[in-house]
């Protein structure tokens, strides 16, 4: 029997990159793509421009969990036997534990989906007892038992979900509830709600999360779903909270010896590793080109921490935010991305920051946004 995911990081077993290529055609194929890239959509940075946006046309808006990312694709093996793969952001496939998920068919518990692709993000919910349950959190679906619905509305989309895959889950989990504990994770829908309901999801979801929370995301009710950047899907955070990903890069400074070492027969300039270094934030431009876009400011006290890791530090993905005096400033390791925010998403974060919305200004907006929903619907 399967025992819950020990890491979000890594929630199963790395498939090996001669049967990865195979599983991303067939991904591929059910969604009507020509491309055999991670097909998930991406946000854009909430701007003051998007209050507009959301007084014109219909959105849901969700919290925003501080956790992975991933797909999750519901399929049949050579052997016809279900099986389940997260792919995450890289487009790296992780196979979840053969007999520990079982996503049954309305009315036949037996019976289960395949060709099915869910939306969603993986968070650690810390319970009153300490311990820490892994949950998948679904928030859009794109396929359903072979049947793409990507061109379909948001509304749609998940409405399938909940109908066809998470009733019968639910029912499955009610009916044998001995079998909860050897669950890998737990899946459950976002809480949804149209996009003047924000008080309600500051006030009443986000003070009962069991995990962390980092902003929201307004998705367009009445768009089809649209592999990498959506305009039409928008992340909101406090301006302070607005972060980049980078590609850094450490420049040690590069000293003479001192008399002790030259006593011990150093006598040329050496690059000092144990120094605080500079450190370069090179942005995304595609195709694997990465350019400097500005400077980290590194503590002394934060490079002491970051040599105590005894990790590779140099060229790796990194989270920065900036701080009151608009210095970037590193937050975290971003180990489960292949790639810095591409320049246009740098780009984008910037003028977030500089053109914030706070969350007072956002709950100001709600009742026009409410007011116009309506005379839209009527």
């Amino acid at each position: 029997m399967a025992l819950p995911i020990q890491s979000i990081d890594e929630p199963g077993l790395k498939v090996p990159p001669d049967v990865v290529a195979g599983l991303r055609q067939e991904v591929a194929n059910l969604l009507h793509r020509n491309s055999t890239a991670f097909p998930g959509a991406q946000p854009v940075s909430f701007t003051r421009r998007h209050l507009d946006e959301l007084m014109r046309e219909d959105y849901y808006v969700c919290e925003k969990s501080d956790g992975i990312r991933y797909l999750l694709y519901i399929a049949a093996d050579e052997a016809n036997q279900e099986c389940h793969y997260l792919i995450d952001r890289k487009n790296d496939y992780w196979f979840i534990q053969e007999g520990s998920l079982h996503f049954p068919l309305p009315g036949n518990q037996r019976a289960f989906h395949r060709g099915t692709i869910l939306d969603g993000e993986m968070v650690l919910d810390k319970l009153s007892d300490g311990r820490q349950e892994p949950r998948y959190l679904v928030f859009d679906c794109l396929a359903v038992d072979g049947q793409s619905l990507m061109s379909r509305e948001l509304s749609k989309r998940l409405g399938y979900f909940q109908e066809q895959v998470f009733k019968p889950y639910k029912k499955l989990l009610n009916d044998f509830p001995e079998e909860k504990q050897y669950q890998p994770f737990f899946i459950d829908l976002k809480s949804m709600q149209m996009s003047y309901g924000v008080r309600m999801i500051f006030d009443d979801v986000i003070g009962n999360l069991m995990h962390e929370n980092d902003g929201l995301i307004f998705t367009a009710l009445h768009t089809e779903y649209k592999p990498g950047t959506d305009p039409h899907i928008l992340k909101w955070k406090d301006a302070m909270e607005n972060t980049v990903d980078f590609r850094w890069k450490l420049k040690f400074p590069l000293v003479e010896p001192d008399e002790q070492e030259r006593a011990e027969g150093i006598t040329e300039p050496f690059v000092d590793y144990e120094s605080t270094p500079q450190v370069d934030l090179l942005a995304h431009h595609g195709g694997g080109q990465y350019r400097v876009f500005g400077k980290l400011h590194l503590e002394d006290d934060e490079w002491e921490i970051l040599k105590g890791l005894n990790e590779a530090l140099d060229e790796r993905i990194v989270e920065v935010y900036m701080d009151e005096q608009k210095r970037w400033r590193f937050y975290r390791f971003r180990d489960d991305k292949a790639d810095g925010n591409h320049i246009s998403v740098v780009n984008s974060v910037v003028e977030s920051i500089q053109d914030g919305v706070t969350r007072e200004e956002l709950l100001a907006h709600t009742k026009n946004m409410r007011d116009n929903w309506k005379t839209r619907n009527q």
